[in-house]
């Protein structure tokens, strides 16, 4: 004898029975007759539900408004080397050049930059722990040999340069990041004997000083400038005694007040620095520094409009290098000089918060690294801009990530993806995870 079939239960039933076992899953899907594991991998009831279809969750693996910061301000860059490079090839100097000469060439190095960067934020931070003493001695080996005839390239009186073919290389900015690694790891291996001057600072004062006297030989006062404010930075924000740190600063102090006094044109430049108008100095060491704020006075509020410069058509000089920001004066007005200077220091507060971050994580080589890149930045764009506002004398120092100049972008580029690689081992722990 057949058993009757079960009736069939009303839909409203049938639907209060699953309403328990939906879980995560989607009401909406159900009510219209399909199901929604195939859309959301759950566990419910310690049952996993086959045939689910993996959906990628979308996580911010690294400070993305940091990027887009350095994107606006390199993508910026070129299109002002661009605007104050275009009439040079008017000038007899550069008459074999193209009108695109130079932003072609600063366009090849963002691009070997990017590659670059992408490259260096592939390496773990223990790894460039371990890297920092030999990159800290490749440095000195460039310095060594761009001071020799034949490899060293000289411009203007200095020798600075070794000819890479497509890019000219500047061994100084590559001192910068290795001296600015080296410190971080210095101070980590001596974290225990900080609070002792000799065991924990004369060290590092031989190397930044040796150091110092090949950037000094080339020359380069300005580059020496910023390692020893890394250095010093590096040192202070490491646990080094609040004592010994002023008393090295005042010696540092001391020590550029000399070399000032012992060289003659250096002294000039501060004379013509203090009066640049006058007839002594106006068509002399202060002609730049009085062409640059010229064009500041012609920019006014909301500036003359981008191509529109009449200080780029040879009156200013390096006005596609450094003195790019009297171009961006005249062309963008105060607005854009207040926008740029808001977001050198949005950049560096926010990579100094990085670095913080990573300390407070007890990732303390990765947070003085990130710290470090800090200082260099906002340090030597705070000089640039005093340079070009005349509020500091004429130093040959670059505006980080903008200026023409191919070696200053490229380490530029992968200081900043050493940061972004802090971030994101940082936010690798804060989700439990292992840097």
């Amino acid at each position: 004898m057949k058993k009757k079939p079960a009736p069939a239960k009303p839909w409203l039933q049938r639907l209060r029975e699953s309403l328990p076992q939906l879980g995560g899953r989607d009401l909406a899907g159900a009510l219209a007759g399909g199901s929604s594991r195939d859309d959301l991998p759950v566990r419910l009831s310690n049952r996993t539900y086959a045939g689910t279809r993996n959906v990628a969750v979308r996580e911010l693996g690294f400070d993305q408004p940091l990027l887009w910061v350095v994107v606006a301000l390199l993508a910026w860059g070129l299109v002002m080397v661009y605007s104050a490079s275009i009439a040079l090839p008017d000038n007899p100097r550069f008459a074999n050049y193209a009108h695109t000469h130079f932003v072609l060439r600063h366009g090849i190095s963002m691009v070997i930059g990017v590659i670059a960067a992408m490259v260096a934020f592939q390496f773990p931070m223990r790894s460039w722990e371990k890297m920092a003493p030999w990159l800290f001695a490749a440095a000195l080996l460039l310095l060594v040999l761009v001071l020799i005839p034949g490899i060293g390239k000289g411009v203007n009186g200095a020798r600075r340069w070794i000819s890479l073919g497509i890019m000219n290389f500047q061994p100084s900015e590559l001192g910068k990041l290795a001296v600015l690694l080296y410190a971080a790891s210095y101070m980590v291996r001596k974290m225990e004997v900080k609070e002792r001057f000799f065991h924990a600072v004369a060290p590092m004062a031989v190397a930044v000083g040796v150091v110092g006297m090949l950037l000094l030989a080339e020359p380069d006062m300005g580059a020496f400038m910023v390692i020893v404010v890394i250095a010093m930075g590096i040192l202070f924000l490491g646990g080094v005694n609040a004592r010994m740190f002023f008393l090295i600063a005042a010696v540092v102090v001391g020590a550029f007040a000399l070399m000032i006094m012992a060289s003659e044109w250096r002294r000039d430049r501060i004379f013509a620095y203090l009066d640049p108008w006058s007839v002594e100095h106006a068509l002399g060491k202060g002609y730049q520094l009085s062409h640059s704020l010229i064009a500041f006075g012609r920019g006014e509020i909301f500036g003359v409009g981008l191509g529109g410069s009449v200080e780029k058509l040879h009156w200013l000089p390096e006005a596609h290098t450094d003195f790019l920001l009297a171009v961006i004066g005249e062309e963008f007005g105060l607005v854009g000089v207040v926008v740029l200077i808001g977001l050198f220091l949005w950049l560096t507060r926010r990579i100094m918060h990085i670095g913080r971050q990573a300390i407070a994580l007890d990732q303390v080589f990765a947070g003085l690294v990130a710290q470090g890149v800090g200082l260099w930045v906002g340090f030597q764009s705070f000089i640039n801009i005093g340079v070009n506002l005349g509020a500091l004398p004429t130093k040959g120092l670059t505006l980080p990530l903008m200026s023409y100049g191919g070696s200053a972008i490229l380490l530029n580029l992968v200081a900043i993806a050493i940061v972004l690689r802090v971030d994101y081992e940082n936010r690798q722990m804060m989700r439990g995870g292992r840097s």
